[in-house]
């Protein structure tokens, strides 16, 4: 019988200059709507940077036993949000972790304070068109269960997106390039970081905004 190995993350190129940099990097959090891509940019950034990657959901799901939807359909989203909340605030409490968070997370302004104050906070943009070409065949994002999605991520969206970008220090746009090229801009974000800290530049936070197409 024969199994099927999952393929390794791509490796970045980085110098061993920017390697060692990198170890001074704090926590690394990843926040956005479903679909735009913080699961497949962590693992990237896991593999480039020698972290653990944790995916919040992934980590509800292990400890319950059960799938999102269920969790939703037997506890509301109320009680889905409870449970999100202690599993982040359990993370952030971890050292040099990469952690990809669900798409309403920063809803709760106790994990939008833990995600601030704990590490580097990057935002992963997307229109909804896009989203919703990357979610439409997923039958596990419940909220999406709709009649209407793209309505629903619009409304997501118009409701969401300020909270991202007031808790994130740098908001990167995806497009429809390599997922590669967003790793490495999250990589340039965190070098200037570092950069900072060091008094080597000076940027302010949230105002750093980098595209990729």
């Amino acid at each position: 019988m024969s199994s099927i190995r999952k393929r390794p993350p791509p490796n970045l190129p980085l110098s061993p200059a920017q390697h060692n940099l990198l170890k001074q990097a704090p926590n690394i959090y990843l926040i956005g709507l479903m679909g735009a891509g913080k699961s497949t940019v962590g693992r990237i950034l896991s593999h480039a940077l020698k972290r653990r990657f944790f995916d919040s959901d992934e980590e509800i799901i292990q400890r319950t036993g059960a799938s999102i939807p269920t969790i939703f359909e037997i506890e509301g989203e109320a009680g889905f949000r409870e449970r999100e909340a202690k599993v982040i605030a359990e993370l952030c409490q971890k050292q040099k972790i990469i952690l990809g968070t669900g798409g309403g997370a920063v809803l709760r302004e106790s994990s939008r304070e833990v995600l601030s104050k704990s590490g580097f906070v990057v935002y992963l943009s997307s229109t909804p068109e896009r989203l919703l070409v990357r979610t439409r065949f997923d039958k596990n994002r419940p909220l999406l269960q709709t009649e209407d999605p793209l309505a629903t991520l619009k409304n997501l969206y118009d409701v969401r997106h300020p909270i991202y970008q007031s808790v994130a220090d740098v908001e990167i746009k995806t497009g429809s390039g390599q997922v590669t090229h967003v790793a490495m801009s999250v990589i340039d974000a965190l070098l200037q970081h570092i950069a900072t800290q060091q008094g080597l530049t000076q940027t302010t936070k949230s105002s750093s905004t980098q595209e990729n197409t």
